[in-house]
């Protein structure tokens, strides 16, 4: 039953960071490369939506971080046409759709922080032109935009180029993304929105006192404007405990947002962080410097997307009706996309 429950629903990832692992290695390979060792495992995942993330990692900073957003994008379009036999870049929920009616995985390209954009905000228009459609405007640390979570002791919350940010992404139509960004951030974007906003790969506070964790309050405000939160799957974000890195404590942060926000408003944001680090340890790519992850960092039979069908029979196990975990697994993303890009 499982499986063909995951087989019939469609899947949405909303934080996967195989860009990053793409775009290290030479041009020439882009399209190879995610064909031999990514595509596989979203296809056994059963992935249908899936969001790639652009990240600029600190060895582009800041100089190169405009230069490095606009090859990772390239390579996005590069992996897209390589392999269109299987993946399509969607700008709206009719690309979307058809591409999913074409049996196609919809690929949406993101931007996570905008070091690239600093304080030029009108280079969100630039973006969204080439094909950018959901978007934070910080990390862990500060930016020109507002600061990071890792940054919560400030109590800070957007600047006016942030302000600036959020109306001009709600114009364009890119979905706002709380993930990252610090407590009073988070709060102060709950007050000045006037869309639904979504977080791509958070998970709940209540379980695991973690600043990248999102409390009951900002869960309840993020459902409130009709957004959706995506529970992260990295063990650190879960639990401090090792002996509770398992696929069970990654149910219970579903089931608690859940209860907390309703069955309509939450997805899934793995962010398979370890994945992609390995995919980046040298002697892979030339002018690389990942940062170590822990192995322990990934949930034992989830360090991928091939591990995702297990998230579809845990919540079954859970005794979660089959409509509620089509709609935690994928539905409620596929809705809020449809709407948001309309």
């Amino acid at each position: 039953m499982t499986i063909d429950l995951h087989q019939r629903a469609l899947v949405a990832d909303t934080h996967n960071d195989l860009l990053m692992a793409v775009s290290a290695r030479p041009p020439q390979q882009w399209a190879s490369f995610f064909r031999e060792r990514w595509l596989p495992q979203l296809l056994s995942g059963g992935v249908d939506l899936q969001v790639l993330p652009v990240f600029i990692d600190n060895q582009h900073l800041p100089e190169g971080a405009l230069r490095q957003t606009l090859r990772m994008i390239e390579c996005a379009y590069v992996l897209a046409e390589g392999n269109a036999d299987h993946v399509r870049i969607c700008l709206d929920a009719t690309e979307i759709d058809r591409a999913l009616q074409d049996g196609k995985i919809a690929l949406l390209i993101a931007l996570e922080s905008m070091p690239g954009i600093d304080t030029n905000v009108e280079l969100i228009s630039t973006v969204h032109r080439l094909g950018v459609r959901v978007a934070s405007i910080a990390h862990f640390g500060r930016t020109q935009l507002a600061d990071g979570s890792g940054e919560d002791a400030t109590g800070s919350g957007l600047t006016s180029h942030g302000i600036a940010a959020l109306a001009e992404m709600e114009r364009l139509g890119i979905v706002f993304d709380v993930s990252h960004l610090g407590a009073s951030g988070v709060t102060h974007v709950l007050e000045l929105a006037t869309k639904p906003v979504m977080a791509t790969h958070s998970s709940a506070r209540a379980l695991r006192d973690h600043h990248r964790n999102l409390t009951d309050d900002q869960l309840r405000g993020v459902a409130a404007t009709g957004g959706v939160i995506c529970v992260n799957f990295f063990a650190p974000f879960l639990t401090d405990r090792e002996e509770d890195v398992t696929l069970d404590r990654l149910l219970d942060h579903i089931e608690h947002i859940v209860g907390v926000a309703g069955i309509d408003h939450v997805g899934l944001g793995p962010d398979f962080i370890r994945e992609v680090m390995t995919d980046l340890t040298p002697p892979c790519c030339e002018g690389v410097n990942p940062r170590g992850v822990d192995p322990r960092a990934a949930i034992p039979g989830l360090e991928g997307p091939s591990g995702l069908p297990t998230v579809t029979e845990g919540l079954l196990g859970r005794g979660l009706p089959e409509k509620d975990v089509m709609k935690i697994i994928g539905g409620n993303v596929h809705r809020f996309f449809g709407e948001l890009l309309a």
